[in-house]
């Protein structure tokens, strides 16, 4: 089969296509035929050698896919979907990492069992989904609506569950308050605007062109802003009449969090979901507010919680709250040049690779 590997850490340039042996499902494990591989700022990152934890090389980079059962491995079956948990399952802890009232949730939802030929999405590989075959674990495996295609379900796994969990779980949002999405044009940034707007939240947005701005619009934001203008927090302030935001759902940190400080409401949340360098910034904007500021990163999120966010992106989708948005599918060959416009390009839905 083909597949995308890299045999260093560098620049896009180590990725090439290459033939590789066929996988074959050992026990809990789930064969899929990848019809529609995402691409996410997090696969850039690994490629280059900046993240925290780093494959063994050489390996095939990705995580997110949209495909087709192929084979089960000995007790696939019998593990189900992870998303079949009810979203309030998580045992009591801290609130800020229990989903919130009114977060999407998928109790009662009927157990769902992997089949040969089902169409699925996954929200992790064990080989790699830049690729025409990938091994995943049978709980990251998810039944993909009958209306959604094969790139939108390479679109949900990363990008939605970051939304919920940033939203739900570290935001602690509730209905009627207003959040903030900076950066709402990308995969995450569109789904936390759905995700929001369904809960009953107002929900504000920002993006870096007419095109960006025009999407969130569509997708469920009040109203759209340009993040390029610096004066757009000025702008977010008074559509508040002043108050402030209770939640920011920050995708880019070092761009915009000692900016964001001064835009929150009292007891107001910054959660930070993405960053590539340093910020500085002022703590007496926090003080003045009594704000917090949280992050998050998916790998860290524990079992149970994980589970929850993937039951209310599944509930959300089979309600039809959630649409995964595709912005442009490239073929696998072109995967070098995918992890280029993630970073550079502009961020208009989910780019996909197809095999």
């Amino acid at each position: 089969m083909r597949a995308v590997r890299a045999h260093r850490f560098g620049g896009p340039e180590v990725l090439a296509i290459e033939d590789v042996p066929e996988p074959s499902p050992g026990p809990g494990e789930i064969l899929l035929r990848v019809r529609a591989a995402g691409v996410n700022p997090v696969d850039t990152y690994m490629r280059a050698g900046a993240y925290a934890e780093l494959p063994t090389l050489p390996y095939t980079p990705g995580g997110d896919a949209g495909g087709v059962v192929v084979a089960l491995g000995p007790s696939a079956a019998a593990e189900g979907d992870a998303t079949d948990s009810p979203a309030g399952s998580a045992p009591a802890g801290d609130a800020t990492d229990s989903p919130a009232a009114g977060a999407p949730n998928a109790a009662g939802a009927p157990v769902w069992s992997p089949a040969p030929g089902d169409r699925v999405y996954t929200s992790g590989s064990l080989t790699g989904t830049y690729a025409e075959l990938a091994l995943c674990r049978a709980e990251d495996v998810h039944s993909l609506p009958e209306d959604l295609t094969f790139a939108q379900g390479a679109a949900i796994g990363t990008p939605a569950v970051t939304a919920f969990r940033a939203l739900f779980q570290r935001g602690r949002a509730r209905p009627g308050e207003t959040v903030l999405v900076h950066g709402g044009s990308g995969a995450v940034g569109l789904a936390a605007v759905q995700l929001a707007a369904a809960c009953d939240l107002t929900v504000l947005a920002t993006a870096g062109s007419a095109e960006g701005r025009a999407l969130v619009l569509e997708h469920g934001a009040a109203e759209a802003f340009d993040h390029h203008d610096p004066g757009h927090l000025d702008a977010v302030r008074e559509r508040t009449a002043g108050r402030g935001v209770d939640i920011v759902v920050e995708l880019l940190a070092n761009a915009n969090l000692g900016r964001d400080l001064p835009a929150l409401a009292p007891r107001g949340r910054v959660i930070v979901v993405g960053s590539r360098g340093r910020v500085e910034v002022d703590p007496r904007d926090l003080m003045d507010r009594e704000g917090t500021i949280v992050a998050m990163r998916l790998p860290n999120a524990r079992a149970e919680e994980l589970a929850a966010a993937e039951a209310g992106v599944q509930t959300a989708l089979e309600s039809g709250r959630l649409r995964p948005v595709v912005g442009r599918e490239l073929p696998l060959t072109a995967a070098a040049e995918a992890h280029r416009l993630v970073i550079e390009g502009p961020a208009l839905g989910k780019l996909v690779l197809v095999p």
